[in-house]
């Protein structure tokens, strides 16, 4: 006869393998949250951590998104910055040094940067070992491990809504360990966005360095 400690881990492990199935569950339901979205405005907070130093870069500003893929990531304070990732070309605009980069889409979302989140292109359960590490104010937390990690992203967490299925807080961390963070607020989906919303066309004595041919 099993003794009343063995039935009780026994019922114990049964209780945290069927939450851990029903939070990975959760990560099924973002996928698919995603998949059906066509547009999304939200504004975000943006902390990038030094390692060796511990300064912190502070941002704010707001996210378009529309499929397919297509984005405006637009820096409103400290200093304005807009970048537009169109269908084949990314600006990286700066007014105040009146200066525009220019890349391929393809440069820039061949690695798992913080795009790749934002644009739905991240398949969290394909691209990575994921852990729930329990419930937070921000969601259900996650720790991505990647399956094939990149020297800009070796772990990752992110932070869920549990209702929404929409993500609330995005932690990127690279080699080096340092951190690239985002908090997103007012989330508003399937929003009308016109496609001019992520057209550049610079102004005219915009310096333009141009890096699509690389």
């Amino acid at each position: 006869m099993k003794t009343k400690f063995i039935f009780c881990l026994e019922l114990l492990l049964i209780l945290i393998g069927a939450k851990y199935g029903l939070a990975l569950d959760v990560l099924d339901k973002m996928q698919q949250k995603y998949e059906q979205i066509n547009s999304f405005a939200t504004n975000f907070y943006q902390t990038l951590t030094n390692a060796a130093t511990r300064e912190q870069d502070l941002r704010k500003g707001k996210i378009y998104y529309k499929k397919p893929g297509l984005v405006l990531w637009q820096v409103l304070a400290p200093e304005k910055e807009k970048l537009i990732l169109g269908e084949n070309i990314v600006w990286d605009y700066f007014p105040e040094e009146n200066i525009a980069y220019k890349y391929s889409r393809k440069q820039i979302l061949t690695s798992k940067t913080m795009l790749k989140f934002i644009s739905g292109k991240a398949n969290i359960k394909e691209d990575f070992i994921p852990e729930f590490q329990g419930e937070q104010k921000d969601g259900l937390k996650f720790k991505l491990v990647p399956k094939k990690p990149e020297p800009n992203l070796v772990l990752a967490y992110i932070w869920v809504d549990k209702k929404s299925f929409l993500l609330n807080r995005i932690l990127l961390i690279d080699f080096f360990g340092n951190g690239n963070e985002l908090s997103l607020t007012n989330t508003r989906i399937n929003i009308p966005l016109k496609n001019k919303l992520f057209y550049f066309h610079p102004n005219k004595g915009v310096e333009i360095q141009d890096n699509s041919k690389k």
